[in-house]
């Protein structure tokens, strides 16, 4: 066989990384030093390694998430409420991996989104499928999936995310319709998938913003009691970089 024939046949598997290692131990007489078995080693790896990335970065694309944003860049600075232990603990993702939930609270600008964001990207690293959505916007999407007829598809659609996060919950008016959903979508997700809440408005009260208290205590029974809580504190994070980028005068 030719190598422009192996190098076709290559394609046509899909191993592109593979094909690529391949022509660089070619072209570079040092791979002649080692044996078939390390040869043929070093490109199964570069072929997994790709596939790997290439798999990751799918996993953030469809995740989009609206920042940037890792656990190890985290600011643990005391005042902030972050136990960095627990947070290290957590974003191994055993909690993922029982259908468990995460709940993320504190005041506006305190770094929530950002903290979902991050556990969302630890996900993705560890090969799981993660959807980021604020909750108006996805309620929203929900009340029009039902007039196009898309509604039940767009229900299993979520059902099928190992990790679902829901920003700014509860900061706008619930309506029935809306909390029904919210229970369609919480009722297929109990203990088969896992939940991430950021939150300015502390648990005690998200039950008496629900307009229905039957669905209100339907919706939290499979969403709060099985879940780890984080309460972050301190100013807006907002403000302190405003003030750390503005020009002295």
């Amino acid at each position: 066989m030719t190598d422009s024939v192996l190098f076709d046949k290559l394609l046509q598997l899909r191993i592109p990384a593979f094909r690529a290692g391949l022509q660089e131990q070619q072209s570079n007489p040092h791979y002649a030093e080692l044996s078939f078995e390390e040869r043929l080693t070093l490109l199964v790896e570069l072929e997994c390694t790709r596939r790997s990335d290439n798999r990751l970065h799918r996993h953030l694309k469809l995740a989009e998430f609206p920042i940037q944003a890792a656990i190890e860049e985290l600011d643990f600075t005391p005042g902030r409420g972050l136990d960095r232990r627990q947070i290290l603990e957590l974003a191994q993702g055993n909690w993922i991996y029982n259908h468990l939930n995460l709940l993320i609270l504190g005041p506006t600008g305190c770094g929530k989104s950002y903290l979902a964001s991050a556990f969302g990207s630890s996900a993705c690293r560890s090969g799981f499928n993660v959807r980021y959505q604020r909750t108006s916007r996805l309620l929203h999407e929900l009340t029009q999936s039902r007039l196009d007829g898309s509604y039940a598809t767009l229900l299993r659609s979520l059902a099928r995310i190992d990790v679902l996060i829901f920003d700014d919950w509860m900061r706008d008016p619930i309506s029935v319709a809306s909390a029904q959903d919210l229970l369609e979508i919480f009722d297929d997700r109990f203990n088969r998938s896992s939940t991430i809440i950021a939150s300015q408005i502390p648990v005690a009260e998200w039950h008496a913003r629900f307009p229905d208290p039957t669905l209100a205590d339907a919706i939290l029974d499979r969403l709060v009691h099985n879940s780890y809580r984080l309460t972050l504190q301190g100013e807006s994070q907002r403000k302190l970089r405003a003030i750390r980028t503005m020009p002295i005068s």
